[in-house]
């Protein structure tokens, strides 16, 4: 017979698990795509999100406090231009002292609700015709959504049919693997075929070092304009700034289009005042001389703390599965997560069980991804991994 003590502990395990249905039922799996960022709101316990890929550092104060303060003015319009805060992007983007032109840029760019809107924007006007990721078969699920959503055929990221519009993710996400420029400009070079479209996502390249233009396709203008002019193929690419930033609350993503002709087309498509008056704020003062010194301890911190997490969970693999361990810990050094395989679906199930008791939710790999084995941490600083790590000492093992 259970003791009440007992029937009360089940009884908490029980609402555990209700949390988490709750949380993915907030989407609509019959129209929506999975993501993370969902469950904190469902725990009373709640310590920090693990499940979603943004700054270690949180969000940017000045920035931050500039976007409350643009509030006393909802009663008016946002700029129809989106000006200053597009201007101040593109000069943070290709800045003058790295070689770059910030007013060609400046011309090729649209700013978004978050990059999901362009995302959407330019799989419409893309030619019709097959549609697959680039050479990683798991990556941000956004695009697949867009193209099935445009009632396009997906097909196989390794499919020797030639596709109309692929999309990459570079570095993917949840993978963590990286192509350097070089590189990523001879895949796309080799794999697309005329008078399609390529789609690149750039959005946690921010995070390679302070000259990350330069191992990005932003510093690719002549490029870009070679290859449209040549072979009709048009690279646009997409950030989403809500990551780099911590805002995803508040919506901000950009796309660079091929040329300043094609981007004033993409704008007849796109729904005025689709960025709001405190995201435009946000973007101005965040691309200022206020808040370098947040990006300096974003790409100063973030690889010290994600190999410190990175030890910790190796000391956490001996401990379960002694000294011959196989847990597969992905993603470059300068990455803001790190995708955990830990050779197990009971342990990875167990993982995020256990991460989301504890106040810490991860993102599982099963949901969207179909990574059963599979769970993606965010990088935070070592006091919050020590409370996941701690949750995680007994995981459960298949065998």
């Amino acid at each position: 017979m259970l003791s009440s003590s007992d029937t009360t502990q089940n009884e908490i395990k029980k609402e555990q698990k209700i949390i988490g249905a709750l949380a993915e039922k907030v989407w609509d799996a019959k129209t929506q795509q999975y993501h993370g960022g969902q469950e904190w709101k469902f725990l009373d316990n709640f310590v920090e999100d693990f499940s979603v890929t943004t700054n270690g550092l949180g969000t940017p104060q000045f920035a931050l406090q500039a976007a409350k303060d643009a509030l006393n003015f909802c009663g008016h319009y946002p700029p129809g231009d989106q000006e200053p805060a597009k201007s101040d992007l593109a000069k943070w983007m290709a800045p003058a002292k790295l070689g770059l032109d910030w007013e060609n840029v400046h011309s090729r760019m649209l700013l978004g609700n978050g990059a999901s809107e362009l995302i959407d924007l330019v799989t419409r006007i893309s030619p019709k015709g097959y549609w697959k990721s680039g050479p990683n078969r798991v990556q941000y699920k956004e695009y697949e959504r867009s193209a099935i959503a445009d009632k396009r055929e997906v097909i196989p990221y390794n499919d020797p049919r030639p596709a109309s519009l692929t999309c990459l993710v570079n570095p993917n996400n949840p993978t963590g693997t990286y192509m350097h420029i070089e590189e990523l400009k001879k895949y796309i070079e080799e794999t697309a075929v005329d008078n399609s479209v390529f789609m690149v996502d750039e959005s946690m390249q921010i995070w390679h070092s302070n000259k990350f233009q330069l191992d990005s396709l932003i510093s690719q203008s002549e490029w870009i304009e070679n290859l449209y002019k040549t072979r009709n193929i048009s690279v646009y690419i997409m950030h989403s700034w809500t990551k780099i930033w911590s805002c995803t609350g508040i919506r901000l993503g950009s796309v660079l289009c091929p040329t300043a002709e094609l981007a004033s087309e993409l704008k007849k498509l796109q729904v005025p005042w689709s960025v709001n008056i405190s995201a435009l704020r946000f973007l101005e003062v965040v691309c200022s001389e206020q808040e370098e010194e947040f990006l300096n301890k974003t790409w100063e911190l973030t690889p010290k703390w994600r190999a410190s997490e990175i030890e910790k969970l190796r000391v956490l693999e001996k401990s379960l599965t002694g000294e011959s361990g196989n847990w597969e810990l992905s993603g470059e050094d300068f990455l803001s997560w790190i995708w955990i395989d830990f050779k197990d679906e009971v342990t990875a199930e167990d993982a995020a069980e256990k991460a989301r008791q504890a106040g810490v939710p991860v993102r599982p790999g099963k949901n969207g991804y179909k990574e059963y084995t599979k769970v993606r941490i965010a990088v935070r600083s070592p006091e919050k991994v020590d409370i996941l790590i701690n949750a995680w000492k007994d995981l459960k093992r298949s065998n």
